[in-house]
């Protein structure tokens, strides 16, 4: 008995570790992502565009059910250095953008359309407040609620 069991823990040991050699061939012959691949697979806008992942915020309604106000949206910034400042900054700028759509999503009405025009305005401070200086213009996508 022991000896049946003893080899099952071979033959697993066995197939974990060709499982992992399969893997690690696989990340081996997978060509790396170069720099200059990243601006001819851009998706649109130009070199100083930077697309942003949408902003998502769950609101519950008075009935108990439950939406999402999602926000697309993207930063235009043709200044060399203040691209690359915010390039370093898009995780302060995800962050500050999120906590005001949720809040904003928070409290609107049940049967409310989102403001876009409020929305963006918004969006366009804290970039400037996150980047100390304006320059970089907030483009802003569909805004909805679904």
């Amino acid at each position: 008995m022991e000896a049946i069991v003893e080899a099952q823990v071979r033959r697993r040991r066995f197939l974990l570790a060709m499982s992992g050699l399969i893997v690690s061939a696989e990340f081996a012959t997978s060509a790396p992502a170069s720099a200059g691949d990243d601006a001819t697979k851009k998706k649109g806008g130009g070199l100083s565009y930077i697309q942003l992942e949408p902003l998502n915020a769950a609101l519950t309604l008075i009935n108990g059910r439950r939406k999402i106000l999602s926000v697309e949206c993207g930063l235009d910034v043709p200044d060399a250095a203040l691209h690359a400042r915010t390039v370093k900054s898009l995780l302060l700028l995800r962050d500050a953008y999120l906590r005001w759509v949720t809040v904003y999503a928070a409290s609107l009405p049940p049967m409310g359309a989102p403001n876009p025009d409020l929305i963006g305005a918004e969006l366009q401070r804290q970039t400037n407040n996150i980047l100390g200086r304006p320059g970089a213009r907030l483009v802003l996508g569909t805004v909805m609620v679904n």
